[in-house]
């Protein structure tokens, strides 16, 4: 149960950092709104779930999932660039992402 309340904070980490950006610096009601529930409800989840995972990696995966979310819905919603390196950094952190839970005992 752990992982899926990682998980989910981490994909909730994807929705606080675009509506936070679509808020214009909180000014924006809706969008801030939007940035605050998400970000409260992402970070107990992430504190559910390290109850039985190690801090170190849930901690990691959690940013690990946010960092590569936020990156795609810039590319594919916002239409930032995707270059070379960028997509490679994207993968790399996807890679550490995986060798965390293959590492992980619980």
């Amino acid at each position: 149960m752990a992982w899926i309340f990682l998980v989910i904070a981490g994909l909730l980490e994807i929705v606080w950092a675009f509506a936070m950006k679509q808020s214009d610096g909180f000014s924006r009601l809706g969008p801030s709104l939007v940035a605050i529930v998400a970000m409260l409800a992402s970070f107990a989840l992430l504190a559910l779930s390290m109850k039985t995972l190690p801090l170190g990696t849930a901690y990691a995966v959690w940013t690990g999932i946010g960092a590569v979310g936020a990156f795609l819905v810039g590319v594919w919603v916002l239409g930032e660039g995707a270059s070379a390196a960028r997509i490679a950094a994207a993968l790399l952190i996807l890679a550490g992402l995986v060798l965390m839970k293959l590492s992980s005992q619980s």
